[in-house]
């Protein structure tokens, strides 16, 4: 679920910083510029693990920056294809089940991918598997524990088109990683049900 990657960048840290040990403070620029971000095809970046490498500093002309080359490693979130994962229910729609975890919402499970006699209830707005026609029906409710499987991953370029207005705002609007999953083995779907 999470991997270590390294990376190779300039930093700039600012003059208000500079009272902190030079570790500290390029540790804080690596997180401001990285935590919660997607690097496309990597996935996304949770927070620094450890700096490997740091250049002398050089000051800029005009803004008192100092810009450091650095080399670091740093906690990123991309589960593996045939991983299974922990998550919530946050929303249930005809097209199928999006779940979330506590730092990530972009994981969806398409209706194809659930249990063989799953229904979708329009008046509950909820999904339903009927394992046993004479008994009742097994529900996924909102906010419910779930075990999914990742079968694929989404990524969106995040590069705006053009410059008009419209464009920025579709950009935005498109999530730039996503995580498709499924409920349909053994084992997989609300918690409960397997306790």
């Amino acid at each position: 679920m999470f991997i270590l990657t390294k990376i190779a960048d300039l930093v700039q840290i600012r003059p208000d910083h500079f009272e902190k040990p030079s570790h500290i403070a390029i540790e804080d620029s690596i997180n401001a510029k990285y935590s919660n971000r997607v690097i496309q095809k990597i996935g996304l970046c949770i927070c620094m693990y450890d700096l490997l490498w740091a250049s002398e500093g050089l000051i800029g002309h005009g803004s008192g920056m100092v810009n450091v080359n650095v080399e670091f490693r740093m906690i990123v979130f991309r589960p593996f294809k045939g991983e299974t994962i922990f998550g919530r229910i946050s929303e249930a729609s005809s097209a199928g089940i999006s779940v979330r975890t506590d730092f990530f919402e972009d994981i969806h499970i398409d209706f194809k991918e659930l249990p063989e006699n799953t229904q979708y209830d329009h008046n509950e707005k909820a999904w339903k598997w009927m394992y046993d026609p004479e008994s009742e029906p097994m529900w996924y409710d909102k906010n419910e524990m779930v075990r999914l499987q990742v079968v694929d991953e989404t990524w969106q370029d995040q590069t705006p088109e053009s410059t008009e207005q419209e464009a920025v705002d579709k950009a935005k609007r498109q999530s730039p990683y996503g995580i498709k999953g499924s409920m349909m083995k053994e084992g997989l779907g609300v918690c409960l049900w397997w306790e």
